[in-house]
């Protein structure tokens, strides 16, 4: 530590007031350590603790001029600490519910633009492909897929064998594997 002039607090704040830098420092070297280790114990975050100990110096130099000489110099800036500290608590509250409804949200509605988007152009990309299909091929796997029926009731609705109606599905599904990969297996589970 140096070797003050200011013998009190109050002449340190009534310097302040008028400006000096020198008082400021004076402040800074008695109290700094102080309120670090008040921050540190209630914050439990070492670099969180420095930052609000610099706030608390930044805002008694900005407003030096309108700080009340009645007020005991530790006493401020104990409160303005604690009131930094506090508000900190306060937005991480408010932060965390914000990232719990925001959670809640996407866990319930998986619906957001770019899932919609990207849901979309797969859903035509696959639907291109099932359009090139062979006509024939392209009827019994929309009749499997699309409207839910089973192998006998195609081949007896289109009058053809069960047996062509597997063979026509399974060429179906290897003719859309070839050209969409494994997105295809996700098509039939969703679609």
């Amino acid at each position: 530590m140096s070797t003050s002039s200011f013998t009190c607090d109050d002449d340190l704040l009534a310097a302040l007031k008028a400006g000096e830098s020198s008082a400021y420092k004076e402040i800074y070297e008695r109290y700094w350590q102080l309120l670090y280790r008040f921050s540190r114990k209630m914050l439990q975050d070492e670099n969180v603790a420095k930052d609000v100990v610099q706030e608390v110096f930044t805002i008694l130099w900005t407003k030096r001029a309108t700080q009340n000489s009645a007020v005991p110099l530790a006493a401020y800036l104990y409160t303005l600490t604690r009131n930094r500290i506090l508000d900190m608590v306060k937005h991480a509250k408010v932060e965390n519910r914000y990232l719990q409804s925001l959670n809640s949200f996407i866990q319930v509605n998986n619906a957001t633009p770019d899932r919609l988007y990207i849901q979309k152009e797969f859903y035509d990309q696959i639907e291109l492909e099932i359009q090139h299909l062979p006509e024939k091929m392209r009827l019994v796997f929309e009749m499997s897929r699309k409207q839910y029926k089973s192998n006998q009731e195609i081949a007896d609705e289109l009058q053809i064998s069960n047996k062509t109606v597997k063979n026509q599905l399974s060429t179906a599904l290897k003719i859309l594997r070839k050209k969409l990969g494994d997105s295809i297996n996700i098509y039939l589970i969703f679609f």
